[in-house]
């Protein structure tokens, strides 16, 4: 298992990630740059080249803001970052004496891109970030985490920005915290950064996005801020001024991963006993339910009828709905459980079915 190594991300959490979401002009870089300037664990972002879905739409000033996060460097002493997507980028961030790279979401899910970046990284020691795909693709992120640990990139950390709403949302994107635990889980020392910026695309739901990220333990945050952010080239609707950034990070409660307290410790581990009892009963439940299905699916096809009665399913998934609703559950989580037990309803008759 690759060591991450966390020589940006040692400091105490959380670390912020802030600045403008494009890079406008000199002037708008360094009086956000300034005003951001008192937070000592603070990296400067801004987007250069920016990557459209539409053209003739603002697509970044391209190499000369390079030169403007030179002037950041040199006035604030701030550390800087910037969006890379080709092998080119990488080149020119590199020259400019960029301290870390992030790769953006429709990037990482391209590996061809990727794969280029990745050579263009070979054997540096330069800080990769790599935000989630747009689609909910587990693999392709992991993917390119692996692509730069073959091309011996090891400072890597990953950002969460939600992923593509495909109805309406509350928020822009989507946050699907369960696929950024699923990472985790399969690189336990991976630093993880939240972007409530893009999850919310509204900056009045930022503070709700990172609160919830402190409380997962996230190692740090990516909070778009803009100086001016009413009259912003991109994404004006979730960008903060440095005075809101202020007042995000005084207001954010920040836990601790664990604690000595051993009174905590022994009513968490009868808390937790209990909980593991009900996971097997709940789980012996389903066992019933899935043998009862079988019995149904042999009924079906001595009877020669078909698997799905979309009627029944309908008609049941309203009932536990509102059962469920009124016991406190959300109905996203009743509606997410029961189809995830229909659909293995499902192919249990297949099976019967087709045996």
């Amino acid at each position: 298992m690759v060591n991450y190594f966390k020589k940006i991300f040692s400091s105490s959490k959380p670390i912020v990630i802030a600045g403008p979401c494009s890079a406008e002009s000199e002037k708008q870089v360094l009086a956000t740059a300034h005003e951001l300037k008192k937070h000592s664990n603070l990296i400067f972002r801004a987007g250069i080249w920016k990557p459209r879905t539409r053209p003739n739409s603002f697509e970044g000033i391209g190499v000369e803001g390079l030169d403007w996060l030179k002037k950041v460097k040199d006035e604030t002493g701030l550390k800087t970052t910037v969006e890379v997507a080709k092998a080119k980028h990488v080149e020119l961030a590199i020259k400019h004496d960029v301290d870390m790279l992030w790769v953006g979401a429709r990037t990482t899910g391209n590996p061809f891109a990727i794969q280029e970046i990745a050579d263009a990284l070979k054997n540096t020691d330069i800080t990769v970030l790599i935000k989630n795909p747009i689609n909910p693709e587990l693999n392709l992120w992991i993917g390119a985490i692996e692509r730069l640990q073959d091309a011996g990139v090891y400072n890597i950390a990953a950002i969460h920005r939600g992923f593509f709403a495909y109805k309406n949302s509350k928020y822009r994107n989507i946050p699907q915290w369960q696929l950024a635990l699923d990472l985790k889980r399969k690189f336990p020392d991976l630093p993880m950064i939240c972007d409530p910026s893009h999850i919310s695309g509204n900056s009045n739901l930022i503070m709700e996005i990172a609160q919830k990220a402190m409380d997962m333990s996230y190692d740090g945050l990516m909070i778009e801020t803009h100086i001016d952010p009413k009259n912003a080239l991109s994404d004006k609707e979730q960008q903060i001024t440095p005075l809101e950034l202020d007042e995000i990070l005084n207001n954010l409660i920040v836990r601790n991963f664990d604690t000595d307290d051993k009174e905590f410790k022994a009513t968490l581990k009868q808390l937790r006993i209990q909980i593991d009892d009900l996971d097997i009963e709940l789980l012996d439940v389903l066992k019933r339910r899935m043998q009862l299905v079988e019995k149904i699916g042999h009924h079906k096809k001595e009877n020669k009828v078909t698997i799905l009665q979309n009627n029944r399913w309908i008609e049941m998934l309203k009932i536990r709905t509102k059962y469920g609703k009124e016991n406190g559950l959300s109905e996203h989580f009743i509606q997410q459980l029961l189809k995830a037990i229909h659909q293995e309803s499902i192919d249990k008759q297949n099976n019967v079915m087709n045996n």
